[in-house]
């Protein structure tokens, strides 16, 4: 039978940005394109059609040109216009984001965005209102859940390995250099609170949809956010002085009274297995997980330490853990998400990750910043 494909046009606001380039048109919509489509039938294939958004004209000709991507423009009004072009997905900096997703769903515009989904959690709710009113599919970047470590940890969850799980312990970040001498690493926005920069509303939107979808629904949170570099130097090589926190240190009550507690810091260097990672320990056995890999150690191979500092450490503390096996290969996170997206669009296929999904991620990371304000535990409302 022979294969049929259809096209489907995707206006990308926002790819010439770091993620939005290597994560969502490159490794996401180019790989998609080069595989000749998402199959969404026995012999039904659509295959998207970027229309790339942007304010730099020679950047967005340089990327449509490396990617065989035909059409681009500065104006998101003329995109909007443009028939054909049913999907709207948006990777541009936090603070620019409201305005056009709504733009895009005031034009009947399907939305996929990055997160956060808003400034604030008003911003947030009004989004997935009128997505709703409109009627139109809508969809939040949830990557990780889709990373080859955390899908180990679910599996493991799934067969009982765990037993009771008692906590979640997180370690993410990375060293930013200020650009004094080693030229910065990170946007200088990231360190500006008024442009809706700051690791907390950046990293809690992540741990909700991971703990929620893993672990259990976050109840509440005690948080500690800090400044700890003061100054760093932006991309014209000028000081600033930073406005948003570079760093958290958040502990989260689950439902089943799980405690969860993650370190997010972009004051960090890494002396660990990966950029990102979680030890679940539970009645039965513990788990260490990053982005690929995932180790567990069962109640039986647990070993009997003797605390004494007089002498070197006997044990081999690595020495008991064992690598969890997984599928041969995993496809990219980011991609993986955009396909399901597409099967949503076109055959009305299951899709859980809304607007409401992004509004409880900026919930929590204003929840978090609350906290930390006020110097104590604030309980997180239930949204829906």
């Amino acid at each position: 039978m022979e294969k049929k494909v259809e096209s489907i046009g995707i206006i990308m606001n926002g790819v010439t940005g770091r993620m939005g380039t290597r994560q969502h048109l490159i490794r996401s919509m180019v790989a998609i394109r080069e595989q000749g489509g998402v199959q969404v039938g026995p012999n039904e294939f659509v295959m998207p059609e970027p229309l790339l958004v942007g304010r730099n004209a020679e950047k967005l000709q340089a990327l449509c040109k490396e990617h065989g991507i035909e059409k681009y423009t500065t104006s998101l009004d003329d995109a909007l216009a443009m028939p054909g072009y049913p999907i709207y997905f948006d990777s541009q900096i936090t603070g620019r984001r409201f305005d056009s997703v709504k733009k895009a769903i005031e034009a009947g515009k399907h939305i996929y965005c990055e997160k956060p989904t808003g400034t604030t959690l008003e911003e947030a709710v009004e989004l997935y209102r009128i997505a709703e009113a409109k009627g139109i599919k809508h969809g939040v970047v949830q990557d990780k859940l889709w990373l080859p470590g955390i899908l180990k940890v679910k599996q493991l969850i799934d067969e009982g390995f765990f037993g009771r799980i008692l906590s979640v312990r997180g370690e993410f970040g990375y060293w930013v250099f200020e650009g004094h001498s080693v030229p910065p690493n990170r946007p200088s926005w990231n360190y500006r609170k008024e442009d809706g920069g700051g690791i907390i509303m950046d990293m809690l939107c992540h741990w909700r949809y991971v703990l929620d979808n893993v672990f259990g629904e976050v109840k509440s949170v005690s948080c500690r956010g800090a400044i700890h570099i003061p100054e760093r130097i932006d991309e014209q090589g000028n000081p600033y002085k930073c406005t948003a926190d570079d760093s958290a240190y958040a502990t989260f009550e689950l439902e089943n009274d799980v405690i969860a507690h993650f370190n997010s810091s972009w004051t960090v260097r890494v002396r660990r297995d990966d950029l990102l990672v979680m030890q679940i320990d539970g009645t039965k056995g513990s788990a260490v997980a990053g982005l690929r890999d995932c180790y567990t150690q069962s109640y039986e191979e647990t070993p009997i330490p003797v605390w004494n500092p007089d002498i070197p450490q006997p044990i081999n503390f690595f020495d008991q853990w064992k690598a969890v096996e997984g599928e041969s290969s995993y496809d990219n996170a980011f991609k993986v998400q955009w396909e399901l997206f597409l099967k949503h669009v076109v055959k009305d296929e299951p899709f859980q990750w809304g607007l409401l999904e992004g509004a409880k991620g900026v919930q929590l990371a204003e929840v978090g910043l609350e906290s930390w304000e006020k110097r104590c535990w604030i309980d997180v409302e239930d949204l829906s």
